[in-house]
């Protein structure tokens, strides 16, 4: 699953408020620029609270001519593994004995706002029989 969603721009009293569709939150900043690289810290906020409620991350919508806000690759590879143990139906404490790691260590690497070694969590997505590929975009 690609981690890049469209944003929605309002203009509010001078300055610009962005949000994202079906996920809780907003932000601001000045301009157009400040207001789309909040978004960034907005979208990986929103995110984990899925993570942290234990739901699926809701695919992005269709952009339609908005811009897209991505999160960073930590976070994608995290929000990654979250489905994937989601998918499994495996729980903190299962990857945890496949892995050797204890069950505060795996919620460590599923939380998109604790900073993981990223091989830590490719280990991880290995044991669930899935690999990690990152991809560039053009900007």
């Amino acid at each position: 699953m690609r981690f890049a969603y469209p944003a929605t721009l309002e203009s509010d009293d001078g300055s610009i408020a962005v949000s994202f569709d079906r996920l809780p939150g907003s932000t601001w900043g000045a301009t157009e620029g400040e207001a789309l690289t909040r978004a960034e810290d907005l979208l990986v906020t929103a995110l984990s609270t899925f993570v942290e409620a234990g739901k699926p991350i809701p695919a992005p919508p269709a952009a339609k001519g908005r811009p897209v806000v991505g999160v960073p690759s930590l976070v994608a590879a995290k929000l990654a593994l979250h489905g994937a143990m989601l998918a499994a139906g495996i729980s903190n404490v299962e990857l945890g004995h496949q892995i050797g790691l204890d069950e505060r260590a795996v919620r460590r690497l599923r939380d998109p706002l604790h900073r993981s070694h990223i091989g830590s969590v490719e280990t991880a997505l290995r044991a669930l029989g899935r690999r990690l590929e990152v991809q560039a975009f053009p900007a």
